[in-house]
């Protein structure tokens, strides 16, 4: 465990999270939404901290990436844990419950991830579940990668406060964001989320590092003409370059 950040110390020893919108009040031996993120004894820590759930080398274009290094490989890292609750997750295994993991510190994932670059690797890659919530780690790892030249790149919901993001962003270098769908009663339904902080999240990453956005299209749920049109037209006014 690690002592989260951004949080704050309320009443009779709970906390308030305001790493992601939700921001949760956790009462004491209690987690957040995500499951990643404790209460103990009036503090906040982060659970998944050097907790490691999956780790692989991987096409860049499985992330997917497709206008990012194409053809290259990428060392791809994941824990336990997410701050959405799709009704349709792929790795609702390791996003919702007691995933197998084993302890790699931040050193040993970026010498690992060092030491694959004779392999083609180009750096690390924080998927398979929401990396957002594994922030303490994801940020060490980012900050020690980028000073070995190693590229960072973010697969994530794009559920983040405003706060952490822009501390993160600078060690960022690629993010493949869900945008799940394009109305806020799918993302209150179906994920448990709002779309608005999303949109937030793409708006502030387009000019700060390459992003490209993924949307899961789901018969009968965000599959509309019209949706699509009003998606495609809101990416383009942030910029016609995001795929």
């Amino acid at each position: 465990m690690k002592q989260a950040r951004f949080y704050r110390k309320i009443e009779n020893e709970k906390v308030h999270c305001y790493l992601c919108p939700h921001n949760c009040v956790i009462k004491p031996d209690n987690t957040g939404i995500c499951r990643a993120r404790k209460n103990i004894g009036g503090e906040l820590y982060s659970l998944n901290y050097s907790r490691i759930s999956s780790l692989s080398l991987d096409p860049i274009e499985k992330k997917p990436l497709h206008r990012f290094h194409p053809g290259s490989v990428i060392m791809s890292a994941g824990t336990f844990g997410c701050n959405l609750k799709c009704s349709f997750c792929q790795n609702w295994s390791i996003a919702h419950l007691d995933a197998d993991t084993a302890e790699m510190l931040p050193e040993q994932l970026v010498n690992k991830a060092f030491e694959t670059k004779k392999s083609g690797n180009i750096g690390i890659a924080y998927t398979y579940n929401e990396p957002s919530i594994w922030y303490e780690y994801v940020y060490e790892c980012a900050v020690l990668a980028n000073k070995k030249g190693l590229l960072n790149v973010l697969v994530t919901n794009g559920f983040i406060s405003v706060e952490p993001l822009k501390e993160l962003l600078p060690f960022i270098d690629a993010m493949n964001i869900d945008v799940k769908a394009f109305t806020p009663d799918f993302y209150k339904e179906i994920c448990k989320a709002a779309l608005d902080d999303v949109k937030r999240t793409v708006e502030l990453a387009a000019p700060k590092c390459h992003v490209e956005v993924t949307t899961l299209v789901i018969p009968g749920l965000n599959d509309s003409v019209e949706e699509v049109r009003e998606l495609s037209s809101w990416l383009a006014s942030i910029s016609t370059d995001i795929p």
